[in-house]
């Protein structure tokens, strides 16, 4: 018989020994938002009890904080560019102990095999990762994914243990006209009791009206407080994302008061791992709004309590008996510095350094992941952008966000009928190139907003189709950049003047390095590094923010294979505008 329970009971009780007894910490009460101090008595990687211990081992906090293990209610492994068990070491070195993923950047290029390896590789990992199930592969039906995903294929992961639902239901027509295959995911994963995230950017209260009918409660695209405020209003929980282009933390942390802070949380969303290692993690976000007037334990609890109710984890979240022993030693609370990191009872980091020997996971990548770059050689002339007229659709960056504005411009010419860049103007080349399946299919763009002043940068991380995408100043390097991703079978590249300056392979489904973190992280320095000698300024991640310009369902005009998409109004648009638009309203 299983004596585990046996044993905390004991524990509990006081009739066995503690495996481990932290003494002398101010324990943060995330139940009732006050600071207690008593001992932490923890036996099999639980809290057995909280009062006066001894134990086998005993730490001694020395009056330092002791805070639950901090949960990211949403985020993409993929966005850091390492496997799931490097993403680990990241996020427990900044005091994250469980993450609820959402693997649709493999799934939308690799399908169910994608899933698989994201499960497979996270089995062993030392952080608990939960993953949601995407709900859009392909986010739209006009969108060339390498993959599409039906409730059928979606179905038996239901049963995993680290399933933990369907993620962000992006498309929101589908759910409003009720159409077949979308209802039946809704439907499915209702019957299993599992939850549904949402995705609803721009959307107005009337139509949250009809994510909550269908179950959907969660959204983390908020960026305004109006939006913040009808979201809670609806019932909905508030994810509040820092992300490394969705900065939103700080123009929506203004909602949250006494009342009604026990519905927020937060996420990171897509992080880079610079800045996952720079910056941090949820630790992050709580140290902003910390600086923005939230009370620290209210901080703590949303990064906490409230992340695992939102999700029905109820073993952890709290210092609490019967609640796993995932700890945090904060020698300072309003900095959150991070002394010392407990994962199920156990040491893994100490002062920011990970002290945990890892079993390297066994788990490879198949064909189907290694092979997933695949295009007919661009010429030249696949990349002619014709304007008739003076005037073009043109997507503008909006900085560290994932939201673009549609502007219209009077463009310059060569040869009086195609797009020349522009660097005075900052207007440059936007091409989307399909990768999966040869299908020849490449949209072009006008972009403005990106800073780059000379070169071209590629890569093959473009939410959420993940085809190929570049930018440049000039033909040339943009068509090198091309074919040196194809043989690189992904990645992310800088170019000037015919010479490669930096760049990252990314040869898992063209989103992932296998490489330990530490060398990802040089390598990403160094292309920070080489965008500097594009003239790029810095205020904003280019290589991020280019990747979220091929998503359609985020306001306003994005970029597909088949060209310019307006999301508000749900339709294709021509670059060039008509010879009669002369009046238009500049911006």
């Amino acid at each position: 018989m299983d004596r585990t329970l046996a044993r905390r009971i004991a524990v509990a009780a006081g009739r066995e020994q503690a495996d481990l007894v932290i003494k002398n910490g101010k324990i943060i009460d995330v139940f009732n938002s006050e600071i207690i101090e008593n001992d932490i008595a923890i036996v099999d990687g639980y809290i057995a009890g909280i009062g006066r211990y001894k134990g086998k081992e005993e730490i001694d906090a020395k009056g330092s904080y002791i805070s639950p293990g901090l949960i990211d209610g949403h985020v993409h492994v993929e966005s850091s560019m390492v496997t799931p068990q490097e993403f680990a070491k990241v996020l427990l070195m900044h005091g994250v102990t469980t993450a609820i993923t959402d693997p649709h950047e493999i799934a939308n290029v690799s399908g169910i095999e994608g899933i698989k390896y994201i499960l497979d590789q996270s089995e062993n990992s030392i952080l608990d990762l939960f993953v949601m199930l995407p709900s859009c592969v392909p986010a739209t039906d006009f969108e060339y994914a390498g993959a599409k995903l039906t409730m059928a294929d979606l179905k038996p992961f239901l049963q995993h243990p680290m399933v933990l639902g369907l993620a962000e239901v992006m498309n929101f027509p589908a759910v409003k006209y009720g159409e077949e295959q979308m209802l039946e995911k809704l439907n499915l994963t209702s019957s299993f009791g599992k939850k549904i995230d949402g995705h609803a950017a721009g959307l107005q209260p009337d139509e949250l009206n009809i994510y909550m009918a269908a179950g959907i409660r969660t959204d983390h695209e908020c960026t305004t407080l109006t939006e913040a405020k009808n979201r809670l209003q609806k019932g909905m929980y508030l994810m509040i994302r820092e992300g490394t282009v969705a900065k939103d933390l700080k123009n929506i942390i203004g909602i949250v008061n006494e009342k009604n802070s026990r519905r927020c949380l937060f996420v990171t969303d897509d992080k880079h791992l610079d800045d996952l290692i720079d910056e941090g993690s949820i630790d992050f976000n709580i140290k902003l709004a910390i600086q923005s007037g939230v009370d620290p334990i209210t901080a703590i609890q949303m990064a906490t309590l409230n992340a695992a109710e939102c999700f029905g984890l109820h073993d952890r979240g709290a210092i609490a008996p019967g609640y796993k022993a995932d700890l945090l030693i904060i020698e300072n609370l309003t900095e959150m510095k991070i002394h010392r990191v407990m994962k199920d009872g156990t040491e893994v980091v100490l002062n920011g350094v990970f002290t945990k020997s890892v079993v390297p996971s066994t788990v490879r990548h198949n064909a189907k992941l290694s092979e997933s770059v695949r295009f007919f050689d661009l010429t030249v002339g696949d990349l002619d952008i014709p304007v008739t007229g003076k005037y073009a659709n043109i997507i503008e960056v909006v900085p560290n966000s994932l939201v673009t504005r549609h502007c219209i411009e009077e463009v310059n010419l060569d040869n009086g009928n195609l797009f020349l860049t522009s660097v005075r103007d900052d207007l440059l080349k936007l091409v989307l190139v399909e990768r999966h399946k040869m299908t020849g299919q490449i949209g072009l763009g006008i972009v403005k907003g990106l800073g780059l002043k000379s070169g071209a940068i590629a890569s093959t991380v473009s939410h959420d189709s993940h085809n190929l995408i570049l930018c440049g100043e000039n033909d040339d390097d943009i068509l090198l950049a091309a074919s040196e991703l194809k043989k690189r079978q992904g990645g992310l590249i800088v170019v000037k003047n015919g010479a490669i300056l930096a760049s990252m392979d990314l040869p898992v489904s063209g989103l992932i390095s296998p490489l330990p973190f530490q060398e990802v992280y040089r390598k990403l320095q160094k292309l920070n590094e080489a965008l500097t000698e594009l003239g790029v300024s810095g205020e904003f991640n280019p290589f991020l923010t280019l990747s979220f310009l091929a998503l359609p369902v985020i306001p306003e005009l994005k970029l597909t294979v088949q060209g310019l998409f307006h999301v508000g109004k749900f339709q294709h648009l021509s670059t060039a505008l008509p010879e009669q638009v002369l009046d238009v309203r500049m911006p």
